[in-house]
């Protein structure tokens, strides 16, 4: 194909920077249609790439001959509108968090299967810099061997838009554990093997959680700690603890710290185990959220054939066992077992 002809489902806040800006950078997209129930930001997209804008989303898989449909609407709709892209012919790219539970999840995949096309997950922080530079640190085992990683992201602010609201797949485990479970998990190196959740409503109005708090085991013995949490308070979005030293992040800036304390002869001489002062390195990483471009550059690799696509599908419908996993850990105030 010359180019691939691409329609953006949804062209709100996301739609219309994000993802209309990946596709209008990239060369080797066209944007071929626009659908949106607001008027305004029809008419805002087919001033600026020229093309048709549809209100019904169907009316548009009818009408236009389209290689790949982005979805950013409400997560209650993503599956539907999936499986309709998909049966239309189109290869479709749904953004976080792709569905609102693994049931969902699986219903797209074998949608995909059954029309033999491309269903491909939006997970931007499998790109993201300061994912990648500890999946770096923890392969090389520069700090030893990795046995907790603990992922947060703070907020103190509220909102009362649809994210508030559970009928419309709302709730920060899924706006947010996209970014946060994600990359711990995946940095981790092993399958979630037990699952511990709890969920809080605190500040935001609605009806669902906008802090959570998952403790996941994994296979290899690593235990993930990721949250959201509501505080004002600066904390380290990662704390990475080795047998031979620990890196901390704080936004952009990664710290990296040495150590391998020497066992002393004398048992009694504790004081002596702290040895050497430890070595540390700071450095300064890039787009914590991946480069819009460069994931739009996979993307069109992957439909055109000449590279597969990073995030799999079981990748991502193993985020969303987890969340389910999460939820039921905090309904049943136990642990649950993958």
């Amino acid at each position: 194909m010359d180019t691939i002809r691409t329609a953006i489902l949804g062209y709100g806040r996301n739609g219309s920077t994000m993802h209309a800006g990946g596709v209008g950078t990239n060369k080797g997209f066209t944007m071929a249609a626009v659908c949106d129930i607001d008027a305004k930001r029809r008419d805002e997209a087919a001033q600026r790439f020229s093309c048709p804008a549809y209100t019904d989303h169907r009316k548009m898989l009818a009408k236009e001959k389209l290689d790949l449909v982005i979805i950013v609407t409400r997560t209650d709709q993503h599956c539907a509108m999936t499986c309709d892209a998909l049966s239309a012919g189109a290869n479709v790219l749904v953004t976080k968090p792709w569905a609102v539970n693994a049931r969902e999840a699986r219903t797209m995949i074998a949608a995909a299967k059954r029309t033999k096309r491309m269903l491909l997950p939006w997970l931007p922080t499998f790109w993201g810099a300061d994912t990648r530079r500890l999946r770096e640190i923890i392969e090389q085992k520069t700090i030893g061997d990795v046995f907790m990683i603990r992922r947060i992201v703070t907020a103190f602010g509220t909102r009362s838009d649809w994210q508030t609201e559970k009928r419309c797949g709302g709730g920060y485990l899924l706006n947010w554990g996209p970014h946060i479970v994600f990359p711990a998990v995946l940095i981790g190196g092993g399958k979630p093997r037990t699952v511990y959740g709890n969920m809080k409503q605190v500040i935001n109005p609605g009806d669902v959680e906008d802090n959570f708090f998952a403790a996941i085991t994994l296979s290899n013995g690593t235990l993930v700690l990721a949250e959201h949490t509501m505080t004002p308070t600066a904390m380290p979005n990662w704390i990475v603890q080795g047998t031979k030293g620990s890196v901390i992040v704080h936004g952009k800036q990664l710290t990296l710290i040495r150590h391998e304390p020497p066992k002393p002869d004398d048992p009694t001489k504790y004081a002596d185990m702290k040895g050497a002062k430890p070595s540390e390195s700071v450095e300064t990483l890039g787009d914590i959220y991946g480069d819009t471009n460069e994931i739009y550059a996979a993307i069109a690799k992957a439909i055109r054939g000449e590279a597969a696509y990073p995030v799999s599908l079981d990748a991502a419908l193993e985020l969303s066992t987890i969340f389910d996993a999460i939820r039921s850990s905090n309904e049943k105030k136990r642990i649950v077992s993958m």
